[in-house]
């Protein structure tokens, strides 16, 4: 009786733990299509996005495809609809001329599968079937959901107009933090089978050897970057990749997407408001080709996904990986810069609480950071619950990003996460640091 008893318990704790992350997800989903008027959310603030009522409509079905119709065998609240907001049939410059449903009833909608939800979250068992075992779909649609927050967060950072998102500032830095660090040569754990609400791409857990190398104990700072600027490499063709190169002549990129030049400096629009561009905090909306050429200018490279997963998760006193580069605790607001708990990445120096064993910092939050590595599923790769999340992606036309950043949310970020994106993409929030090898002396330390 008591196994039951405890069972039962454990289930209660899981269902409120999930009524408060889907509860805690919508209300930045409100925030974010509620700061803004009618007009602003039908309308295409880039060819590159889609309409704010678009992602708030399609975070809605997703819901109701895959927890009322999937795990509760519900009927469907709008079957209607399910073609205008799939992402795989729609392209994101086509969604404005689809009849997407209009701001009052997309709300509506998203609302009555809540409701449904709700009434399905009191009566679900959490019983072996993989989909619901730990409340798996449910941590993925609050996940999927918190994903278009972001993403809708990079609308907000693309549309014109005055400031309509207000936080405080991130924190000023505590810790001097600069150079590089040393990552010893030898095994370390990737991936993970033992997160419950880990996707698929995260999965399986496998042993990878690696030699020694460096990294930056901080992501690349706009004052760093300036100095790349300013020493001419955007006209410098050496430090670029062909298809880098190409990329930047077609694309006329001279600066980090938002920034301009002011004065003897430059300012740098967030959100609707100009500011300075601050040198101690990392650099943010640069490409893929742009973080390469940076680091070829450096004399570095940039570290491969396992080199950066190394260096944030691995503990050289025990050998284990962690769920974090501090360990296995939730992020806190003392740990790292995420949930959109602030509109920027914070200065180097300002987590020293989110520090990994080694020494490596901000390595959650703050910035997506750009890896060496093109996406693909790890040695025993299984695609679950759909190929269409992770697998229809691998190949070399994406690059893997790591760690998150201030606009992505602690239930859609951890030491295993996965981002991918276009390797010439900069509208999100990304950044890098370097990495290179190791001389032998110094692997020998």
């Amino acid at each position: 009786m008591t196994d039951v008893l405890t069972d039962r318990g454990d289930a209660e704790q899981l269902r409120s733990r999930i009524a408060a992350e889907l509860e805690r997800t919508r209300a930045r989903t409100a925030l974010l299509t509620e700061a803004v008027d009618d007009n602003d959310l039908v309308r295409q603030h880039s060819p590159l996005m889609s309409p704010l009522v678009w992602d708030l409509a399609h975070v809605g079905n997703q819901e109701e495809l895959w927890l009322v119709r999937d795990v509760g065998g519900r009927e469907p609240v709008r079957c209607d609809i399910d073609d205008l907001y799939d992402a795989f049939k729609q392209p994101r410059r086509d969604r404005p001329s689809l009849p997407l449903l209009p701001p009052a009833e997309a709300r509506a909608y998203l609302a009555t599968v809540r409701e449904k939800v709700h009434d399905l979250l009191d009566r679900v068992a959490f019983d072996s079937r993989r989909l619901v075992a730990d409340g798996f779909a449910f941590g993925m649609i609050v996940q999927h959901e918190q994903q278009h927050d972001e993403t809708m967060l990079a609308t907000h950072q693309l549309r014109a107009g005055p400031a309509v998102l207000h936080a405080p500032p991130p924190p000023e830095p505590v810790a001097r933090v600069a150079g590089e660090v040393l990552v010893p040569a030898g095994p370390f754990v990737m991936g993970t089978d033992t997160d419950p609400w880990a996707l698929d791409n995260e999965r399986p857990a496998h042993r990878v050897e690696l030699p020694a190398y460096l990294i930056d104990a901080a992501p690349v700072t706009n004052g760093a970057y300036r100095q790349f600027i300013a020493d001419g490499g955007y006209d410098d063709p050496r430090w670029w990749s062909g298809p880098g190169w190409r990329h930047r002549q077609k694309a006329g990129l001279s600066a980090p997407m938002h920034w301009r030049p002011d004065g003897d400096s430059w300012a740098y629009r967030r959100f609707g408001r100009w500011d300075r561009v601050r040198d101690d905090e990392p650099v943010v909306h640069v490409c893929f080709h742009e973080a390469q050429a940076y680091a070829a200018w450096a004399g570095k490279r940039l570290p491969t996904e396992a080199e950066w997963e190394k260096a944030a998760r691995w503990d050289p006193a025990t050998g284990r990986s962690r769920r974090y580069p501090w360990g296995d605790d939730e992020p806190t607001g003392t740990r790292a810069n995420l949930g959109q708990r602030h509109l920027w990445p914070a200065p180097v120096g300002a987590y020293p609480a989110g520090a990994s064993p080694l020494g490596v910092h901000q390595l959650i939050g703050d910035v997506w950071e750009w890896t060496a590595t093109p996406f693909r599923g790890y040695p025993g790769f299984a695609a679950f619950p759909y190929r269409e999340y992770s697998e229809v992606f691998f190949g070399d036309d994406y690059q893997v990003l790591r760690g998150g950043s201030f606009g992505t949310d602690r239930a859609a970020c951890r030491g295993t996460f996965r981002n991918w994106d276009y390797p010439i993409r900069r509208q999100i929030f990304s950044g890098f640091r370097c990495a290179r090898d190791a001389h032998p002396e110094q692997a020998h330390r």
